[in-house]
């Protein structure tokens, strides 16, 4: 059985993908010279245009915006993470009492942008007599959209794991809870990783809405150098800065994400004989399980 998903090209292919990827090279860097061109001659690389960023005040508040914007990312990303593993367990559930409501509730706060929620708990509880701070609301915002996104995601991981999972957990006297706790949820966040970790870096950037509310973060910081006419109004300087610490936030978040994964499969490895496979994998799970409810003493060798 071959593994070739797709013809290896010709001699005619190879010089023609060469082609069109010198043409897609020549083409960027064209774009990128015209946007530098035009920087140039708007003089926008001028020292005065940057001379905002050579102040240790501005450094400082950056620092102090940064870490704002990190204390929302942290609790939302905690929350969210907490809130997917309960709407997952109840999409999962036998009960339609308990599945259908938790399906109305994923679905709504799916449906919501992550902005108007923001709105509606910092404008629109006060007509409650509620009042909300911005961090809060920023944090509650991106708690409800970000934990059904990985509510979904969990249910897929859970649901995509082959049957014979939960019939072997069953089958040795595990209850559905036991069976969804120690054996499905541990294989379902493994599989799905990378999609959490994708979900996590899109509420890292997502805190950045927190500036229409007033949120003291790094994008309503940004707003504010960028009104300094008396520095030039450096509007494509702070953005190019900020910008920058928010992808270098992305790439340390996806780096951790990698690393996690790998040291994961490593113990898989080493917990397994051999290469890694799915199916190693799952008897050393139903083993230990097995091992957990029958205790060291009533295994049969």
């Amino acid at each position: 059985m071959t593994s070739v998903l797709y013809d290896v090209p010709g001699p005619r292919a190879r010089a023609r993908n060469r082609i069109l990827a010198v043409a897609t090279i020549v083409v960027v860097l064209a774009v990128i010279g015209f946007v530098l061109w035009r920087f140039s001659i708007s003089g926008q690389f001028t020292a005065a245009k940057w001379s905002v960023f050579t102040y240790t005040n501005v450094w400082m508040t950056i620092g102090e915006m940064l870490l704002n914007t990190l204390r929302a990312f942290a609790l939302a990303a905690a929350l969210s993470l907490t809130l997917g593993f309960a709407l997952a367990i109840g999409r999962l559930s036998n009960h339609a009492w308990v599945r259908i409501p938790v399906m109305v509730v994923t679905e709504l706060f799916r449906a919501v942008p992550v902005l108007v929620m923001m709105m509606i708990f910092y404008y629109g509880l006060p007509t409650f007599d509620v009042t909300v701070t911005p961090y809060w609301a920023v944090v509650l915002g991106l708690t409800l959209y970000n934990g059904s996104v990985l509510a979904e995601a969990l249910r897929a991981g859970v649901e995509s794991l082959p049957r014979g999972q939960s019939e072997a957990g069953y089958a040795i006297g595990l209850r559905k809870s036991n069976v969804m706790m120690l054996i499905l949820l541990p294989q379902a966040i493994r599989a799905m990783l990378p999609v959490i970790i994708a979900q996590l870096v899109v509420t890292l950037k997502d805190t950045a809405l927190g500036f229409i509310i007033t949120y003291p973060e790094l994008l309503y910081y940004t707003k504010l150098l960028s009104a300094q006419a008396r520095l030039g109004s450096p509007i494509l300087q702070s953005a190019i800065v900020i910008g920058g610490i928010y992808i270098v936030m992305c790439l340390l978040l996806s780096w951790l994400a990698h690393w996690i994964e790998k040291r994961g499969r490593r113990s898989a490895k080493r917990a397994g004989a051999g290469p890694h496979e799915p199916a190693a994998d799952d008897e050393a799970t139903l083993t230990e399980v097995i091992s957990m409810q029958a205790g060291p003493g009533n295994i049969t060798k």
